[in-house]
This record gives structure tokens, sequence and C-alpha cells, in this order.
């Protein structure tokens, strides 16, 4: 009879030692589940629908600043291969007037922000940072002129103007010393290119510079900026500092 419980009881015990090693098993499963189920969300995220970037120059003044903190729709024209250059495929094309963040041509590891002006097969009349597009010139009419400080020490005149693409407008800064400089050509977008300018048409190094952008090097449409500040934190230049907010310019669209 003992010898029948002992066996029983052994019996018992090595179920219990199976089940053990079995919930720990699952315990370990679900735990590396949970870990890296969020950095595989947010890298999926990050691929295919929004990626943050944030405005390192002062190319698309006035509507975009220094340390404007954007979010960029990466569905905007179609969805991208995930290690890679080019689409998968595109169910929309980007059109003459939207701010996109492309990989820039001479360096795709960087990315740019910039106006779209040119399709393919677009002619593009350049003259003085003034645009005429297949023959009809998009119209510039004067908001007003201001004298800023650039530098730390150098004030210059800027003139601001209401630029109108279509049925949409968007404002464009230039430098108004620079009016009487010569800057007059005639460039044809080739097929599977785009032209791109900044908004501070004097002073922003765009296709006018270095060319134009493949359409595997889009990235995505420029939504809406969800934080702005004046400066960033000087242990960390890629924090803002608290103190220097921009309020005004939080969740705001971008046009």
């Amino acid at each position: 009879m003992s010898s029948n419980s002992e066996s029983q009881a052994l019996v018992h015990s090595a179920k219990s030692s199976e089940a053990r090693k079995k919930s720990l098993k699952g315990t370990w499963s679900q735990a590396i589940f949970t870990f890296f189920s969020p950095i595989v969300l947010v890298f999926s995220v990050r691929w295919v629908l929004i990626e943050p970037f944030v405005i390192p120059s002062e190319s698309m003044v006035p509507n975009l600043l220094v340390h404007d903190h954007l979010f960029v729709n990466k569905t905007s024209f179609g969805l991208r291969k995930p290690f890679g250059n080019g689409f998968l495929t595109l169910w929309q094309r980007p059109e003459r007037g939207d701010v996109v963040v492309f990989k820039y041509p001479l360096n795709p590891d960087v990315f740019y922000i910039k106006r779209l002006v040119g399709l393919p097969g677009d002619k593009i009349k350049l003259s003085n940072g003034r645009i005429t597009l297949n023959g009809q010139e998009w119209p510039l009419e004067e908001i007003h002129m201001n004298r800023e400080m650039e530098d730390a020490d150098q004030m210059r005149e800027f003139v601001y103007f209401n630029e109108k693409i279509g049925d949409q407008q968007h404002v464009v800064r230039f430098v108004s010393s620079f009016a009487n400089e010569a800057e007059e050509r005639e460039i044809e977008v080739p097929e599977g290119q785009y032209f791109m300018m900044g908004d501070n048409r004097d002073q922003s190094a765009d296709s006018r510079v270095w060319g134009f952008v493949p359409e595997a090097n889009l990235v995505g449409r420029a939504s809406f900026i969800w934080l702005s500040c004046e400066n960033t934190l000087a242990s960390a230049n890629f924090i803002c500092d608290p103190t220097s907010l921009r309020w005004s310019r939080i969740f705001t669209r971008i046009h």
C-alpha cells in the first residue's frame, strides 16, 4: 500500500514538474512577445504610415521654421519598398505646390524638404526666383517688406509675396537686395523626375543647384507641425527647450 502511494506521488510530482516547465516556456515566450511587439509596431508605423522630421535650415521660411517638428504622411503617394528606394505600388502622384520630403539625390541617406514646382514633362522658366510654368506665369502678390536680423550683427531686408498655383497659394520670401541679380533659364523636367524649390526663394539650395528628384526618392507629403521651438537644449540639441516653444505653430497643417 505504501509503495503504491509513493508511486502515485512520484507520478504526480513528475506531472507537476512538466507542467511548471510548460508554464515557464509560456511565460518566456509571452515576455519576449511583450518586449518586441511595441518595437516592431513603432518601426512598422514609421516605415508604412508616418515619420517625424525636424527642419534644420531656413530654406522653407516663412512657412517652415528651424526647429519645426513635422509628421510626414508616407502613404501620400503609395507604399514604399521596406529597405530601399522606390515604391511597391503608387496610388497617387504628387501635385504642384505639395510640400514634399524626399531623399537628397546626391546622398540618399540625407532627407530634404521642398515645395514641388515641376512635374515630369513640365517646361519651367525661372527669372530671379519667379516661375513661369508651361507658358503661364505664377502670379506674385506683394504682402509686405520687412527688415530682419539675419545674423548676430546684420540686418537684411526681405520681401514677402503670395504665390499662386492654380487655386492654391502660399507665401514665398525674397531678399530684396538680390532682385537685380540675373537668374534666367528654361528647364524641361524629364520623365520620372521632379523639380523642387524652397519657399525662401533666394536662400535655398534646391533643384536649381543640384538637379531633379527621381520619383523613387520621394518619401511623402508633409502633413502638420506637431512641435516647434526657437531653441533646443544645450545638452541635447535635438530636444526643444520648453521655455522657447512656439505655441501658435503646434498642430498646424502644412500648406
